[in-house]
């Protein structure tokens, strides 16, 4: 037998789960990221929705391949039509608002939450400064194919910066801080059980 105990965290407190809970785990996931995505958030410059702040704690709770499930199966209810993204369904559903600017940014919460759980069950949600690289390494998932995308859509001749990064920062700095402190007092917590 081992002395090492190992440290609970958001992703193990959910303990050894069947088919059942993880089912309920994608349905409550997929159904998150829709109510983050319908909620706008009063900020400067621009409004902003809680998605990439519910895809990290995704990420970090569920762990990488339930994440991925969970963040897949919210992708394909907006392909099917169903109204879960952003400004939905006045700019558009399905397929035809996926493939419009925001298109990569939808990939990118699926990069974001594999990326999250990845880094988190190597340790990468042990103390502040750990999830903080955590999380901005999931928000860099979110950005690189947003980026792309937008750029392959308006024209590398346009600021693509200026359009998809630059006015979000902000909103971004303040959802990173936000998920370092829910998922650090949430394994906190664990550990005092």
């Amino acid at each position: 037998m081992s002395d090492t105990i190992q440290q609970p965290t958001l992703r193990t407190a959910f303990g050894p789960r069947g088919l059942t809970m993880s089912i309920l785990m994608v349905v409550a996931g997929s159904a998150l990221m829709t109510l983050a995505a319908k909620v706008q958030v009063p900020f400067f410059p621009v409004p902003m929705t809680m998605q990439v702040l519910v895809a990290l704690l995704i990420g970090a709770a569920y762990g990488p391949r339930l994440a991925a499930v969970t963040i897949g199966a919210y992708l394909a209810q907006g392909a099917a039509g169903l109204p879960v993204f952003a400004g939905t369904p006045e700019k558009g559903i399905g397929l035809a608002y996926m493939a419009g600017p925001t298109g990569g940014y939808l990939l990118g919460f699926l990069l974001a939450a594999i990326t999250t759980g990845w880094l988190a069950e190597r340790g990468g949600d042990r103390g502040p400064f750990r999830l903080a690289l955590t999380g901005l390494s999931g928000i860099a998932a979110i950005y690189v194919p947003g980026l792309l995308w937008l750029g392959t859509l308006i024209g590398w001749d346009q600021p693509v910066l200026v359009y998809g990064l630059w006015p979000f920062v902000p909103a971004e700095i303040l959802k990173l801080a936000l998920f370092v402190v829910i998922v650090h007092l949430g394994t906190g917590a664990l550990r005092r059980r």
